[in-house]
């Protein structure tokens, strides 16, 4: 059945803005998926707190209700930074011989910590106001594990039989270490070797500021996410006798020079792709400026207004940027060392080796020390398979939505990338819709509209028994 969200005169009317439904009007369907939303959000699965097994075992409690057995069910266990932490795979089995290989369906169970004195609202308790949810992971991506795993109960409890299996892979810790994302992708390949993956984690409608939709966006592509550590040592001394060398103002040189650089611009067939889609239905200069730059990627003027706004920049070559400091032991004396993060998201086919020597010799200064400090995935460009286009099509065709769908590129990371470097297509097909000025993934007061969420339960439905056969 097609839930009441998805039934509208028009698109607009479909996705704008919905009154709070009472519990009384929702679906048996539309509750169980509220309830393990609300349920997920309250377990505080970030770095230090080790709940990422308290919400598996509540996940497994639910499917276990459902019907999945303990043979369908794989936990896994693993030390991520010296924290317990685990994955969870979840097998939808086809009936008789599978007609196809396998789908994996990816999903990562830990968010990024948040402060309950920063936060307007108590971060991990949904709250429901406004016409939105809010609470840490209410997007990222607490709600891509509740869509996904309300669908596997939902064509469990309807007895519905695949042609061929469907893998939940469920990670916990993709906003850290990734330790689990790279055990489970090993995994992946060598015991199950899927079709294609389908990832939850973004991707997703995007809508103008009156709820009009715009484009469906296919995440089809990640930058190369890379960190580093810049140090400056010095002998210090007393701060009443000031050195002429300083460690913390020869750093500060060293960041504004890459501050003022920037990297060449670059482009592929993907991005060119997609910016002259999202062009097309992007009103005024910043759409103007899409489709001149796919038409010629020299066009100075629109390379300076993709720049200089922070929703493209990442689309138009390598970025580097400074994101905490630290330096000094006392205040009375002068600073014997000054560190800086520098976090790069580079285009692919760059690499992080190359990106290092180029800000190396924009800093121009040997005495600054470099230190790779994160495990570098460099990952291909996937395709957008002709089947999987068809089934987002249905998705949308079942929600009375009429928009393109647009492939892009990922200025951050997800799971997705460990699957791509293993050969796999990986595409991230979100079933939100929503508005780029109501993203707070991992930042303060996160929401997804209350619309987003309920009028994307069918999303993944549609999805599987389209590529999975029946009806």
């Amino acid at each position: 059945m097609i839930s009441r969200f998805l039934v509208a005169a028009s698109a607009a009317a479909c996705l704008a803005s919905i009154s709070s439904a009472s519990a009384a009007d929702l679906t048996e369907h539309e509750q169980l998926a509220r309830d393990i939303y609300e349920k997920v959000i309250s377990i505080r699965t970030a770095k230090g707190q080790e709940q990422v097994p308290v919400m598996v075992e509540y996940l497994v409690g639910q499917l276990k209700a459902a019907g999945f057995t303990d043979s369908d069910i794989q936990i896994t266990d693993y030390d991520s930074d010296g924290e317990h932490t685990q994955g969870l795979m979840v097998f939808y089995r086809a009936e008789g011989e599978a007609a196809h290989k396998p789908i994996v369906l990816l999903g990562h169970m830990d968010v990024v910590d948040a402060l309950a004195k920063d936060w307007e609202r108590a971060p991990f308790t949904l709250t429901e106001e406004d016409g939105y949810f809010f609470g840490r992971g209410t997007t990222d991506n607490k709600y891509g594990i509740t869509n996904l795993v309300s669908t596997f109960i939902r064509l469990k409890k309807e007895g519905w039989a695949p042609n061929r299996d469907l893998v939940l892979v469920f990670s916990g810790d993709e906003e850290t270490g990734m330790v689990s994302t790279r055990a489970q992708a090993e995994y992946v390949a060598e015991n199950i070797d899927p079709e294609f993956v389908l990832n939850s984690d973004a991707g997703g409608g995007v809508l103008a500021p009156d709820h009009t939709p715009i484009f469906y966006a296919v995440q089809g592509a990640e930058k190369t996410f890379a960190t580093f550590e810049l140090t400056i040592t010095n002998p210090g001394g007393h701060s009443s006798r000031p050195r002429a060398d300083n460690a913390i103002y020869e750093l500060a040189d060293a960041l504004k020079k890459i501050e003022a650089y920037k990297f060449p611009v670059r482009y592929s067939d993907l991005t060119l792709a997609s910016f002259k889609a999202s062009g097309a239905v992007t009103p005024g200069e910043l759409g103007e400026a899409m489709i001149a730059f796919a038409d010629n990627p020299k066009n100075k003027k629109a390379i300076k207004t993709l720049r200089d706004n922070p929703e493209t920049v990442g689309t138009t070559g390598t970025t580097c940027i400074a994101t905490m400091l630290r330096a000094g032991h006392a205040e009375n004396a002068l600073p014997q060392s000054a560190t800086a993060t520098v976090n790069c998201r580079i285009f692919p086919g760059v690499g992080a080796a190359a990106t290092e020597a180029k800000l190396k010799e924009v800093i121009d200064n040997d005495a600054v020390q470099f230190e790779l400090i994160t495990d570098v995935t460099e990952s291909p460009e996937s395709q957008l398979r002709p089947d999987v286009l068809a089934a987002i099509q249905k998705s949308l065709e079942a929600r009375g939505v009429e928009a393109p769908v647009i492939p892009y590129m990922e200025s951050g990371g997800t799971d997705g990338m460990h699957y791509r470097t293993k050969g796999y297509d990986t595409v991230a097909i979100s079933g939100a819709w929503s508005r780029p000025s109501d993203m707070y993934a991992h930042g303060l007061n996160e929401r997804l509209s209350v619309d987003a969420f309920y009028g994307g339960l069918d999303h993944w439905v549609v999805i599987l028994k389209e590529l999975a056969g029946g009806e």
